[in-house]
C-alpha cells in the first residue's frame, strides 16, 4: 500500500512511512514530531482506507490517503475515474428504487425517535432501529409502507425524524415472491 500526502500545495506519492517523513521534513514550516511519526505508522499499519488528517499545529493539517497507485499520475487518473464510477452507481441505485419488483422485502430503518424523560418531562432524540419484512411492489413502496407503519404507531411521537430513502439509514433486500 502506498501513501498520497498533501500539505497545502505540496503533494507526493510515497511507498513507505520513511519516504513520507523525508517528504514532510523537506517542507518549509514543518516540524516532525513523535506524534506525527506515530500517527503515520499507525495509519499505514491499520486496515483503515479512509483519508486521514494529521495535525501539524493549531489549524494546520496534512492529509494522507492510502492507495494502490504506483505513481502520482496513476493516483490522479484513478481518482477521477473512481468518482465517475461512484456517480454512475449512485444514479443506477436511485433508479432502482422505483423499478417494479413485487414481493417480500427485508427492511431496516434507523430513525431519530423523540423520547420524553419522565423525571424532567424534557424530550430528546434517540437513534432507533426498526427491522421488518414487508410485502411491496418496489423498494420505494417498501419504504413508504415502513414509514406509514411507524407514523401510525401510538408510541412513536409525531416529532420523530425519518431518513430519506437515499440515506444510508434505510436498507432493503429483496427476498423474492
Amino acid at each position: 500500500m502506498n501513501l498520497y500526502i498533501r500539505y497545502f500545495d505540496d503533494e507526493t506519492l510515497v511507498h513507505s512511512v520513511e519516504e513520507a517523513l523525508h517528504f514532510l521534513s523537506s517542507l518549509d514550516d514543518m516540524e516532525i514530531t513523535d506524534e506525527i511519526v506515530s500517527e503515520l505508522e499507525k495509519f499505514m499499519n491499520s486496515s483503515a482506507m479512509y483519508p486521514k488528517h494529521i495535525k501539524v499545529r493549531a489549524r494546520s493539517f496534512f492529509i494522507v490517503i492510502k492507495t494502490t497507485a504506483e505513481s502520482m499520475e496513476e493516483f490522479k487518473a484513478k481518482g477521477a475515474g473512481q468518482l465517475k464510477l461512484e456517480k454512475a452507481a449512485q444514479k443506477e441505485a436511485l433508479a432502482s428504487y422505483d423499478e417494479p419488483q413485487p414481493g417480500w422485502y427485508a427492511a431496516k430503518i434507523v430513525f431519530k425517535r423523540v423520547v420524553t424523560l419522565p423525571e424532567t418531562q424534557k424530550c430528546h432524540y434517540v437513534d432507533t432501529t426498526f427491522v421488518c419484512k414487508v410485502k411491496a411492489e418496489s423498494p420505494h413502496d417498501c419504504y413508504d409502507k415502513v414509514l406509514g407503519h411507524l407514523r401510525d404507531r401510538q408510541e412513536v411521537d409525531v416529532r420523530s425524524q425519518f431518513p430519506s430513502i437515499k440515506s444510508g439509514n434505510f436498507e432493503w433486500d429483496y427476498l423474492g415472491e
